[in-house]
Order: structure tokens, then sequence, then C-alpha cells
């Protein structure tokens, strides 16, 4: 399988601060990845930058072997985004969420159904998304996300504010659209995602990297306690 997704040697600095720091990495086709690390540590810079939402202040993006920045309107069908901070249309129901952002991509309304059937919400479709808890707001922003078909979805901190239940059974859905599509997901959560990815890439400004086997406590201390920035696992579902 091809790579999806090549950075190489990626900065990013505001001011005096280094968000990134000399940051590369590839995901293969079809990989479920994670990049994990401590707020601050260039997550969502590094996956802000992937999607074309920011250019780097160094080094090279490609994404579906496209350039993402300047701002790639081809590569927009593509790839679902979930971003941290995200919004919905004021006074529409989740159907109508759905099919909306599909029609600004010419997708057909047929598709909202279609993904709310899959990430369990049909019985929702009429409701309001103001009426819904959490968990299944996630679930909503994931249907929306994948409205375009697209060939890789990537998450920032998709279960930020969903309690535990609930985000057992938003990453058992992603396990199961991994089999169809590449995710890549930031979080910090190094319990939950390293459960389920089968890949890791833990960030904090530069690089080290390690196999899963040996993925210890004191390495993740480490991690969120030092300069340490970047270790790669990996691991079979």
């Amino acid at each position: 399988m091809g790579e999806v997704i090549t950075v190489r040697e990626l900065s990013k600095h505001y001011g005096a601060v280094r968000a990134v720091d000399d940051v590369s990495f590839e995901v293969a086709a079809g990989e479920f990845f994670g990049i994990l690390g401590p707020n601050g540590a260039g997550k969502t810079t590094t996956l802000e930058i992937i999607e074309g939402l920011r250019g780097p202040d160094a080094g090279e993006v490609r994404l579906l072997d496209r350039s993402p920045w300047p701002r790639n309107d081809a590569l927009l069908p593509r790839i679902g985004v979930q971003l941290q901070a995200s919004a919905f249309f004021e006074r529409l129901t989740v159907r109508e969420q759905i099919q909306t952002f599909a029609f600004l991509y010419g997708v057909g309304a047929a598709t909202a159904d279609e993904w709310l059937d899959r990430v369990g919400l049909a019985a929702k479709a009429d409701t309001r998304t103001e009426q819904l808890s959490g968990g299944q707001l996630q679930r909503v922003l994931i249907a929306r996300a994948l409205a375009t078909h697209p060939e890789l979805l990537l998450l920032d901190e998709p279960t930020a504010s969903v309690d535990r239940a609930a985000t057992a059974k938003l990453y058992e859905l992603l396990v199961v659209l991994a089999r169809r599509l590449t995710i890549l997901l930031v979080s910090h959560d190094t319990g939950v995602v390293s459960r389920f990815v089968s890949g890791v890439l833990c960030v904090n400004r530069t690089v080290a990297k390690h196999p899963v086997s040996r993925l210890t406590g004191e390495m993740l201390s480490e991690l969120y306690g030092t300069d340490i920035a970047l270790v790669r696992h990996e691991q079979e579902l």
C-alpha cells in the first residue's frame, strides 16, 4: 500500500513558540492511525497543516499525492474532516445538517440517511442537533465528514466532552470504518487510543521512534513530561 499522508521535516512557529519542529512521518493507505501527545505538543497544528488549513514554515506535506497548501480544492471531496471546534447550522435536524453539507459538494441527499444508518443514528434523523447528547453529536460530525465518501478521515479529539461509554462506542464505530478508508485521529487519551489504532505517533515537537512492543509507562511519562516529541509505535488491531 502507498502512503496517503507524507510529512517531511515539518516545522511551524508562532513567534518564539515552536508548535511543530522538524517532524517527519507517513500514514499508509488503510491505516487507522493515532497522534498522541500532551496539550500544546503541536498535534492540532500538525493536523491543520495536513488538512490545508495552515501553511508550514518549513518542510513538506503530501496528502493523497497532492500538496494541501495553498488550499487545494481538488482534495476537499476526498477528505473528511472533523475539527476540534465544529459547529452546526441552526435549527436544522440531523438529516438536514448532513444533506446541507453534502449539497455543498454536489452529493445527493440520500447520502444523509446512508451515513446516519451506518453511525447508528437513523432513529435521530428528524431530531434537531441541539437535542442530542455529546456522544450523538460526535457521531453526527463523523457522518457529516463522511458525506462525500472520502478516502481519508481526519479527526481532532473526537471524544472530547464525551463519557467513557460513548467513547468506547465511538471507537468501535471507527474500527469498522477503518476497514474501508484511512483514518488519522488526534487525541491526548493514551489509554483508549492505543487499544484501537493500528499505529501511534506520539508528538511533543521532535522525533524518536520505537516499536509498539517496547511502549512503556516510562516512555509515556517522558513524552508528557519532557521535550521528547514524537514516538511512533505500531500494532495490529
